[in-house]
């Protein structure tokens, strides 16, 4: 994962982590707490999700998505995902920067932990339709759509 990758992850609230269940069909279920751990392996809390995990022992191949809503770029990460459980060696240390983000409020006894094998970028059609297309112009829709306002920076 290059260093736009590792970015837009840190500013992602939410990943989305694709699983294939036992009965043949995807499973997507949002993740709110995640990191990069290096440029090669994602972290994410298993945070009430035993569907996911199921799915993860079962085939441990997944895709995890993350995206900007407002400039709508994003990456597609594609990866083997393991579980790491507290007791296992290195639950301590991947744990560790997803406590930060998770504090008090989201308690895990496990993880996941995402070898990543590629990674695609994430674009709305309209970068692909209007090669003319602005990402400013992308976040003011966005924003409007969402009814939100920019932040003004602080002098």
């Amino acid at each position: 994962m290059n260093l736009d990758v590792l970015r837009c992850a840190e500013k992602s609230v939410l990943c989305w982590l694709a699983t294939l269940g036992d009965d043949g069909f995807p499973n997507v279920s949002p993740k709110e707490i995640f990191c990069a751990a290096d440029d090669r392996t994602l972290l994410v809390a298993n945070i009430a999700s035993p569907g996911t995990l199921k799915n993860i022992l079962t085939n441990p191949s997944v895709c995890v998505s993350f995206i900007d809503v407002f400039a709508q770029k994003g990456f597609k990460v594609k990866g083997t995902a393991s579980v790491v459980r507290a007791g296992d060696p290195g639950f301590v240390t991947d744990s560790t920067p997803l406590r930060v983000l998770a504090g008090e409020r989201f308690p895990f006894s496990s993880l996941f932990r995402i070898e990543v094998q590629s990674v695609e970028t994430i674009l709305a059609p309209s970068y692909r339709l209007f090669p003319d297309t602005q990402e400013s112009t992308q976040i003011e829709s966005a924003m409007q759509t969402y009814g939100v306002q920019p932040r003004h920076a602080k002098r």
